[in-house]
């Protein structure tokens, strides 16, 4: 069992990134990047991610911001969904891991959910409300 299963059991739902520990909606919108293709494509080739959204990249501990058009800010995460390290403002051409991470969550630079949020906080992932009553 780990964060994503909402996402693998009902890929094609929408979901939503939230923070169970200080409560709040991180991103209205999660992009899974759980297949080696679109792990390894990420946000390159993007002139911008929007900021309700998250690109979840899993299993991964480190992202690399070459080729990149823009800063952008990271959580790396636990399977179980513990913030074990955030990166503000990462800009094009840098590295970033945490090798106890299951997973790297990347949003636009400066989000404030991401400002917001600290280490050993627990995120989880739900599908949205649109989704529940459809």
């Amino acid at each position: 069992m780990h964060i994503f299963d909402p996402i693998v059991g009902n890929p094609a739902a929408p979901h939503r990134l939230v923070n169970r520990t200080r409560g709040g909606t991180l991103a209205l919108h999660v992009e899974a990047a759980f297949d080696s293709q679109s792990r390894r494509r990420g946000l390159l080739g993007r002139t911008s991610l929007p900021v309700d959204s998250v690109l979840a990249i899993a299993p991964s501990n480190a992202v690399h911001s070459f080729g990149m058009a823009f800063p952008i800010d990271l959580l790396f995460i636990r399977r179980d969904g513990v913030v074990i390290k955030r990166v503000i403002h990462l800009k094009p051409r840098r590295i970033a891991a945490a090798l106890r991470a299951f997973a790297v969550l990347e949003f636009a630079a400066d989000h404030p959910g991401v400002a917001a949020t600290q280490v050993g906080d627990v995120l989880g992932v739900e599908m949205t409300s649109s989704a529940v009553s459809a």
